[in-house]
């Protein structure tokens, strides 16, 4: 399956991973389209990918705002789902936590997904994609992050849920370990290489990713057109160690 001329959705394309993934399906020949709730985000993204590329602002925690936002897009092939933020209690002790506050954990990965799936899906080729986004802490849970592990846990769970309900639309997630993004540019440099080398230095593959070799995992669950239900870990062999 190629993605020349098809047209990809890509929700929180507009840095990181996602904007990753919109370079990669735009080299591909896909007509990209990248979605953020902040618009001066969006038009940079549009202008550094150039082309055909489109954009739109998109608030994900607000569910008539996606449905809008869709019914606007009207017909696509594949949807990309990489919005994330930083809010919330991530990291306390399980006795202590601020159960109210850490709702908002789920607000944007989980809630945020589920409203884009929700209105998006019905907007897709017979033979498209979703494909969504969690993390390594689902697999490899730490002391004080239970509601990071429970939320990552519940978008993987969800997914496929949705890729037995929502066939033969596929659908499968990606869950990269650490991945050299923007999300480490407040640490200084010196500082944010010294950690990630320490955190990455059991595992087989000793280094944090690039945002451009994670991508290539969406790449193939976009194609891939066997490919439904699975859970794609890009973490350099942090799971075996």
């Amino acid at each position: 399956m190629t993605l020349s001329g098809k047209r990809v959705v890509i929700v929180g394309g507009t840095s990181g991973i996602g904007f990753a993934v919109a370079v990669a399906a735009r080299d591909q020949g896909a007509r990209v389209v990248v979605a953020s709730s902040q618009p001066a985000n969006v038009d940079r993204a549009i202008g550094r990918l150039g082309g055909e590329a489109t954009g739109v602002r998109l608030d994900v925690t607000q569910e008539a705002d996606v449905k809008a936002a869709f019914e606007s897009f009207g017909s696509f092939d594949h949807l990309v789902f990489t919005a994330g933020d930083w809010g919330g209690p991530r990291r306390s002790t399980f006795a202590e936590i601020d159960l109210d506050a850490a709702q908002s954990l789920f607000g944007v990965r989980f809630w945020g997904s589920m409203r884009v799936v929700k209105h998006a899906h019905r907007w897709l080729s017979g033979d498209g994609s979703i494909t969504l986004t969690n993390g390594m802490i689902a697999h490899r849970p730490a002391k004080g992050a239970v509601m990071s592990a429970a939320m990552a846990g519940a978008v993987e769970h969800a997914a496929l849920a949705m890729a037995v309900e929502l066939a033969p639309i596929r659908v499968n997630v990606v869950c990269p370990g650490y991945v050299k993004t923007e999300v480490w540019a407040s640490m200084p440099e010196a500082e944010r290489d010294a950690f990630l080398a320490r955190m990455t230095s059991r595992q087989p593959l000793p280094r944090a990713a690039e945002a451009s070799e994670v991508a290539e995992a969406y790449l193939y669950l976009m194609r891939g057109g066997y490919t439904t239900g699975q859970v794609m870990r890009l973490d350099g062999g942090w799971s075996m160690v």
